[in-house]
């Protein structure tokens, strides 16, 4: 599809600088910018390229002034990333916007299917599932029994949800998701062996939720692991039984997270964390990655780091003192072998 400036302009209630009948049909980052391309400016590291891209339009902010000749057609707007970010999202709905089931989908005769779903081939919909309007699942998905996924969510291709979880509105779930698996539950036994504990409760996943690919949420022993509304999680991470992470909380990729843990509102927290059972996050909590936490953090905004973590600032400080260690031992054996020399 091709826009022309005028008409992207439009869309971001943007000025114009340049031909406004230009048109693109691409996008482009600003440095590989070519012909019939759309690019944006927003970090000042990249303002040399705007000078030399041969993208045909730049989105640059309303406050950006030039200070050499640009070839390129300029839509100035309040906020240049946010607005590209915008096209980015309609340019991917044109992508992905399908519709229609395939005669290759598996589809039990008592599951429900919303109006203008996408089922692609080889998906598997199992018994008393219900499937929202404009949901889009990919093929080979498997979605077992008594599952509910709400409007507008998307499955990508591999993903496995097991029986009874529960999927929200507007979540995006990316290839090779795992959603239901057992918790990781076993007691152990006089003879050494270990007995499992069947794990019969579910997965609760609420609005506008996004799982990155590969991760895994393991279902609750009893009751429900519970993904909060607007969650977002990186992908390769297991989340395990039990565990609830709280409304607009981020976590980046590698982490683990064990059992019955409650993680608050709002978090931040970082790759290859690792979080014991048990325990409970605080809300607006920040985590460094690579920390290990052991214990509850119970102070609302605190910031950490470490194995085992403890607060950024002082770790800050004990880090330059650890660097610094083996002068810190030389020192220590000069003046060991002085005060021997003096007695």
């Amino acid at each position: 599809m091709e826009f022309t400036a005028k008409q992207i302009a439009e869309i971001l209630k943007g000025t114009i600088e340049g031909n406004p009948d230009v048109s693109v049909n691409q996008l482009s980052k600003i440095e590989e910018g070519k012909e019939g391309t759309l690019s944006f400016l927003a970090n000042p590291k990249y303002t040399n390229y705007i000078y030399s891209t041969k993208a045909s339009i730049v989105i640059v902010d309303s406050n950006f002034k030039p200070k050499k000749e640009i070839s390129s057609t300029l839509i100035r707007v309040e906020d240049a990333y946010s607005a590209f970010a915008k096209l980015l999202e309609a340019y991917n709905q044109t992508k992905v916007n399908k519709t229609g089931i395939s005669k290759k989908a598996f589809i039990s005769e008592t599951a429900k299917i919303g109006k203008k779903a996408y089922i692609g081939e080889f998906a598997v919909i199992s018994e008393n599932v219900i499937i929202g309007e404009n949901v889009k699942i990919y093929p080979h998905v498997f979605i077992g029994d008594n599952v509910k996924i709400g409007n507008n969510s998307t499955i990508y291709a591999g993903t496995k949800i097991y029986s009874d979880n529960i999927i929200g509105n507007e979540c995006i779930i990316h290839g090779g998701v795992i959603i239901g698996s057992d918790g990781f539950g076993f007691a152990p036994q006089d003879d050494k062996n270990y007995k499992k504990v069947t794990q019969i409760g579910n997965v609760i996943i609420e609005d506008m939720v996004e799982i990155g690919s590969n991760t895994t949420i393991d279902r609750a022993t009893l009751g429900s692991s519970i993904i909060r509304k607007g969650v977002k999680l990186d992908n390769l991470i297991q989340i395990a039984h039990n565990v609830e992470i709280g409304e607009n909380t981020v976590i980046a990729a590698q982490t683990g997270i064990s059992g019955s843990t409650k993680i608050g509102k709002n978090c931040m927290i970082g790759g290859q964390v690792g979080i014991a059972g048990h325990i409970t996050i605080a809300d607006n909590v920040k985590i460094a990655a690579q920390s290990g936490i052991g214990k509850s953090i119970i102070n609302e905004g605190e910031i950490v780091q470490g194995s085992p973590s403890f607060d950024i600032r002082s770790y800050r400080r004990s880090y330059i003192h650890f660097r610094n260690l083996s002068k810190i031992v030389s020192r220590i054996e000069e003046l060991e072998t002085g005060l021997k020399n003096s007695l």
